[in-house]
């Protein structure tokens, strides 16, 4: 992995021009509207016209398979977290995260039957979380070395991890019918993430919103 430095690395994230320096200099922030509700107001775009993606809406409950612009596979009812979502969730809270993602592992051997891990907390997640005093500047700092060293975001910090797409394992499907029961995965049907492990891979985009 090339190295990438703190700045470098937020602007690619946040598709912005990428500074030139290669000096990590503190940034300083100041109160500003919500960081990924900005985000996902073009999150829904494709990147290009064959891009295959992941929709996850929360209103709708709903999880849908995208090429493009074209649907490709819609699994609904789907359920999320017990708290709801939104665009910040800490550890134990038992939220979705609301935001832009990539899948970036499997499980196959998951109580859920398949877990597809997401690269949540995002580098935004970790900007909001500075500017609203969940994270100070060492959690910040820490954050994006141990993201550059590892390749991957931190699962054990103020916003928690371990979030991603699963199925029902052993769960109660009644239950996952009526209500949202997880601590903030997205969980589709043992079917359905059958299926879905089907049409997507590591890399592949997820909006959650």
């Amino acid at each position: 992995m090339i190295p990438v430095n703190r700045r470098r690395f937020l602007a690619m994230t946040l598709s912005l021009p990428a500074v030139a320096s290669a000096a990590v200099n503190t940034p300083t922030y100041t109160s500003s509207p919500d960081l990924i509700e900005t985000l996902l107001t073009r999150a829904h775009v494709p990147r290009h016209s064959n891009e295959l993606w992941v929709l996850v809406d929360d209103q709708e409950a709903a999880l849908s398979v995208f090429r493009g612009n074209e649907l490709v596979e819609r699994f609904a009812p789907i359920s999320l977290g017990r708290s709801g979502a939104k665009t910040q969730r800490t550890r134990g809270g038992n939220v979705t995260p609301l935001g832009e993602f990539r899948i970036n592992r499997f499980n196959y051997e998951s109580q859920w039957r398949i877990f597809m891990g997401v690269d949540y907390p995002t580098p935004p997640h970790a900007r909001m979380a500075l500017e609203k005093g969940i994270y100070s500047q060492t959690d910040y700092e820490n954050y994006f070395d141990y993201y550059r060293r590892n390749g991957y975001p931190p699962q054990n910090t103020a916003l928690g991890g371990a979030i991603g797409i699963h199925g029902l394992g052993s769960a109660d499907p009644d239950i996952h019918g009526r209500h949202h029961w997880t601590q903030g995965c997205v969980a589709v049907t043992n079917a359905q993430i059958d299926r879905l492990a089907e049409l997507v891979s590591v890399g592949i985009r997820v909006v959650i919103r």
